[in-house]
């Protein structure tokens, strides 16, 4: 692993994960925002502007670069032997496969979950997080505006876990559209799933847009990124009634 093929490594990679981001927040705002009627139940008070977008792509593009060079270490070290990624799907037993898919999901809730309240501290605010929360309203492209440090703060733990735990390269892949879509999803300003699937015995226990919104107007409830898990134990978590979700356009 030399520091040429890392730099090489990292910039394909933020020309991919620009492109998906793109892409993926492109195509849930033209469903959502981008006719008439839009999909889901609308959970914003306001449609987003065309100058809170690109303030939203602005720092998202900027996150690009700092979320890839973490993975450009992770591959390389890959390549040479380094980690813990496999190829072959039968190398470890099947069910580790979706049991490790679970695992990320838990270890990323839980560090996303405290890092995200830190953040959310009066002292680090302002130069850390203040970005992502420009407007009470967010679109699809504010899922991944962060300000350099938070990007920094949770860039790593996905590669840093790869040295350590034995990990599919495409369980990988799939954690990674998974995570892009849920993210863009949450971030929409319209519930996509059903609210009675939303309040109901599966529904209730996980993240959606509906749950995450009121983060947004609300910022000392609902830290979560997965799971409301966290933020039942620790007494941030705040459901919206019934009646303040907002109806369809």
């Amino acid at each position: 692993m030399t520091l040429t093929a890392v730099a090489l490594t990292t910039l394909w990679l933020t020309l991919i994960i620009g492109a998906r981001y793109l892409l993926v927040a492109g195509a849930v705002w033209w469903a959502t925002w981008g006719r008439e009627p839009g999909l889901g139940r609308r959970l914003n008070r306001e449609r987003p502007s065309r100058k809170l977008i690109l303030h939203e792509i602005k720092f998202s593009l900027l996150s690009t670069p700092i979320y890839a060079l973490p993975a450009a270490v992770a591959l390389e070290a890959w390549k040479a032997g380094g980690t813990q990624i496999y190829v072959d799907p039968g190398a470890w037993p099947l069910w580790w496969l979706p049991l490790s898919f679970v695992l990320l999901l838990v270890v990323q809730d839980t560090h996303y979950y405290w890092t995200h309240r830190l953040l959310h501290d009066r002292r680090v605010f302002a130069w850390a997080h203040a970005a992502h929360h420009r407007a009470r309203d967010p679109s699809p492209f504010a899922s991944f505006a962060f300000d350099p440090a938070e990007a920094a703060l949770t860039a790593w733990l996905l590669p840093l876990l790869a040295f350590f735990i034995p990990l599919n390269i495409w369980m990988l892949a799939v954690m990674l559209a998974f995570m892009t879509a849920t993210a863009v999803m949450n971030h929409c300003g319209r519930e996509l799933w059903p609210d009675r699937w939303v309040r109901g015995r599966i529904g209730s226990q996980l993240i959606t847009a509906t749950h995450h919104s009121r983060h947004h107007t609300h910022m000392k409830t609902n830290f979560g990124l997965y799971f409301r898990l966290w933020d039942r134990w620790c007494g941030t978590d705040a459901m919206p009634e019934r009646q303040a979700v907002g109806s369809r356009d």
